[in-house]
């Protein structure tokens, strides 16, 4: 008898599963005629079925809730990287200012335009290396930014998400882009487990 009623129990769970997946395919679908045209068209029924699978028991949801968080502090990081470059930048300038004024002030005016002349170099020699440093830093943050974008897209591909693989293609990363933005939307409307309301 035992096993009659945990034959139940599976087809019911089964059943249920079913269900879900219908409403998450079906809201999928419904978000989707938001999207541009283009994309549309590349989001094909197997895709968005097999995106539903994959949010059926909620993990995806998580994972994409956690690499949102981590995207924004590596951003917020990166930020303030860039920031106290510009600072120490602003610093240097202000302190050879004062420094080009301090010898303007002592020199005598028969070497001014001698001492003037070294100090246009001097600024433009220092403004040159501040270009440089900002160029590297702005090279380091895309590169960092690219990095976390290869990381979530490795992550969500083994957690089975549809359409999710390692890419630096921009077509891709745009369809990949907007998937995640329909998991988002999902994640708003209340799709997760157990919330039948869309």
């Amino acid at each position: 008898m035992d096993r009659y009623a945990a034959a139940g129990d599976e087809a019911a769970d089964r059943a249920r599963q079913q269900e879900r997946h219908y409403q998450l395919l079906s809201a999928l679908q419904s978000l989707v005629k938001e999207l541009p045209s283009s994309f549309q068209q590349r989001l094909s029924y197997t895709t968005l079925s097999d995106l539903a699978l994959a949010l059926l028991d909620g993990t995806v949801f998580e994972i994409v809730q956690g690499l949102l968080e981590i995207q924004h502090l590596t951003e917020k990081s990166l930020y303030n990287q860039r920031l106290r470059l510009q600072n120490e930048h602003r610093v240097l300038r202000q302190a050879l200012r004062q420094k080009h004024l301090e010898a303007q002030q002592t020199c005598r005016p028969h070497n001014l335009p001698v001492l003037q002349a070294a100090q246009q170099r001097e600024l433009e020699a220092m403004e040159h290396r501040i270009r440089e440093e900002q160029q590297t830093m702005d090279r380091k943050i895309v590169l960092e930014l690219d990095r976390k974008v290869a990381d979530q897209q490795s992550t969500l591909e083994k957690a089975g998400v549809a359409g999710f693989y390692v890419t630096t293609n921009p077509q891709e990363l745009t369809l990949q882009m907007n998937l995640l933005e329909l998991i988002r939307k999902l994640q708003q409307r209340g799709c997760q487990v157990g919330k039948a309301a869309l």
